[in-house]
């Protein structure tokens, strides 16, 4: 009996050793599992991690009958958002844009029959609630309600299935994104977070990029990454009027591309396929920076010198007139920086605005109805005060010409067609882009020449000003980054005079003339301000012959701010408050953007 309870209980310790070795190999395997786990999963925790974060909040928010709390769950629920920016913005870019939506009606107009008006929500929204001085707590639960639900609707969505290069990309539109609207106050109209939602959203690239840490063959190189991004929070720890953007975007956004470009070829990597911005830029303001074949309906790696060639003299050929009298040169004029120097153009109802970086639209006319340049020139050729004429003679005329027919076989390989006239005229007007104003030279270090006052005149007008808000930075018109899919347009009340005491709404309605739709009365596309000191008068019916007056008018409100009733102005009524001196800044900031052309 002896000999065999001592058997039995060598088995037992046999099989406790043999227990013991299962659990610590499979404890070992799931540490292995650990270990393995990819950078992309790592994202994916995080990413979701923070998009919860920002729901609790929001849930939290919700509740609450306490304004002060009410204030705290905003805030904490805004910064996971910010956080989750830089990859929600990049993977579901219509649920981003919806969330950080402006506190405007939202008008959608597919076609005459097609026309959506939606109630806005999103942070921004909340934010406006939450600081509305007739604050209505209700109306607050209802918009948290709509945002809780779309971000929900994002979390439960959510399947992060991106190459490598995505991250570099999602990383580069970020450092773009915070350059051309963040720090401007774009999406922080009230509180003017803008500053501190930059760091949150600065702290998740480089949370990014420590994940992708095995990716890198040079320590240096990330080392120069952590060096880079402590030194930009440690600049945006600021208050916003006073802080210095000119230097953030020359001494930080600018080298950051940098670092993009020598990370691009540290994980050796080739981008498939072109956005808005060029592969390897390092400049937001340069003539490298954009992909002009984006904003067009052909894609081509440069454009064709001999097409550009042939457009210019089509742009100037007044036989494609019905009349032989009126040619694009004749509103466009290239020593009045492509305008004409008239309040209101001969034979038509609005301004001439300049076609100097035109090309770096979505929309074209005053009012968007042309989708492209090519669609433009259609209107332009078939308006009876304008050519008065059709598409057919235009081309009958151009084939007639022995010299022209010679062009259009050597260009484009083929007979005189009105697609080819129209698309070179096209190639022509998107060849004027320079690029090469004292301000882009300045900003990207070729030169050391900008003034006191006109550096002072970018930071107000990308801060206090609250011009970049609309006129976005580097292009300046209301093309939006960083995806620059939509121009945009905006209802400020321009008056039919310069009476600022009796002031009358300009009769002109704008958009309303497309579609007839009520709420967009009144709206304008916004122009760009870049050349702005060669192309007076000023707005679509050229109102106003200064800069002075200009500022002057946005500086009381707009429409609202001079008396004018207008329900849906998209311009804040609010008075900027700016002195003498900062005024004349403006203006030296913009006489700067002014281009050898």
């Amino acid at each position: 009996m002896q000999k065999i309870a001592l058997i039995l209980q060598k088995a037992r310790v046999f099989y406790v050793c043999l227990f013991i070795i299962f659990t610590v190999s499979c404890k070992k395997q799931q540490s292995t599992k650990v270990v393995s786990e990819t950078p992309l999963e790592t994202v994916t925790k995080y990413y979701k991690s923070n998009l919860n974060l920002s729901l609790r909040h929001l849930d939290s928010l919700s509740v609450t009958n306490n304004f002060k709390e009410a204030e705290k769950q905003y805030k904490l629920a805004r910064k996971y958002f910010k956080i989750c920016e830089p990859i929600l913005a990049f993977v579901d870019a219509e649920n981003y844009k919806a969330l950080n939506q402006p506190n405007i009606l939202k008008i959608e107009e597919e076609d005459a029959t097609d026309i959506k008006i939606l109630n806005p929500f999103g942070f921004q929204v909340l934010e406006e609630t939450l600081y509305d001085e007739n604050y209505n707590q209700e109306t607050l639960i209802n918009v948290c309600k709509k945002t809780k639900n779309r971000l929900n609707l994002v979390f439960n969505n959510t399947f992060l299935n991106f190459k490598d290069y995505h991250v570099l990309w999602l990383i580069r539109d970020e450092i773009a994104r915070i350059a051309l609207t963040g720090i401007t106050g774009f999406d922080s109209p009230v509180l003017e977070q803008s500053l501190k939602e930059a760091i949150f959203s600065y702290n998740a690239i480089a949370e990014i990029l420590t994940i992708y840490g095995n990716r890198f063959s040079s320590k240096t190189l990330i080392d120069n990454w952590r060096l880079e991004i402590e030194k930009t929070i440690k600049d945006l720890d600021s208050d916003f009027e006073s802080f210095d953007r000119y230097s953030f975007i020359k001494y930080h956004t600018h080298k950051q591309l940098e670092l993009l470009n020598d990370t691009k070829k540290d994980w050796q990597l080739e981008f498939p396929l072109k956005l808005a911005f060029n592969h390897n830029i390092t400049s937001l303001f340069s003539n490298n920076t954009f992909n002009i074949s984006y904003f067009s309906s052909e894609q081509f790696d440069s454009l064709p010198k001999e097409r550009i060639k042939l457009g210019n003299q089509l742009f100037r050929e007044k036989a494609l007139s019905k009349n032989n009298t009126v040619s694009c040169a004749t509103c466009h004029k290239k020593d009045k920086y492509f305008t004409d120097g008239l309040p209101i153009s001969k034979g038509v109802t609005r301004n001439s605005p300049t076609l100097l970086y035109s090309a770096l639209q979505k929309s074209f006319f005053y009012d968007n109805r042309a989708g492209s340049l090519e669609g433009q020139i259609v209107a332009v050729v078939e308006n009876k005060n304008e050519f008065h004429s059709d598409l057919k003679h235009m081309e009958q005329v151009v084939s007639k010409n022995p010299e022209y027919v010679n062009q259009f076989k050597k260009v484009y390989k083929d007979s005189v067609t009105e697609n080819h006239i129209r698309n070179a005229i096209a190639t022509y007007i998107r060849s004027l882009t320079p690029f090469n104003s004292k301000f882009d030279n300045n900003i990207n270090g070729k030169i050391n020449s900008l003034t006191d006052a006109e550096k002072r005149g970018f930071n107000l007008f990308t801060g206090k000003a609250k011009c970049a808000t609309c006129h976005f930075p580097p292009t300046f018109n209301g093309t939006v980054p960083v995806l620059y899919k939509e121009s945009e347009m905006e209802l400020i009340g321009v008056p039919k005079n310069k009476d600022t005491i009796h002031a009358e709404l300009d009769s002109d309605t704008g958009r309303f003339m497309v579609f007839n739709t009520e709420e967009k009365k009144h709206f304008f596309k916004t122009p760009t301000v870049r050349n702005i000191a060669k192309t007076a008068p000023y707005m679509h019916n050229g109102v106003y012959t200064t800069l002075k007056e200009v500022i002057d008018f946005y500086n009381r409100g707009g429409g609202i701010g001079l008396g004018i009733e207008l329900e849906h102005q998209t311009l804040p009524a609010d008075k900027l408050n700016l002195n003498a001196k900062e005024m004349d800044d403006l203006i030296a900031f913009m006489e700067s953007l002014t281009d050898t052309i």
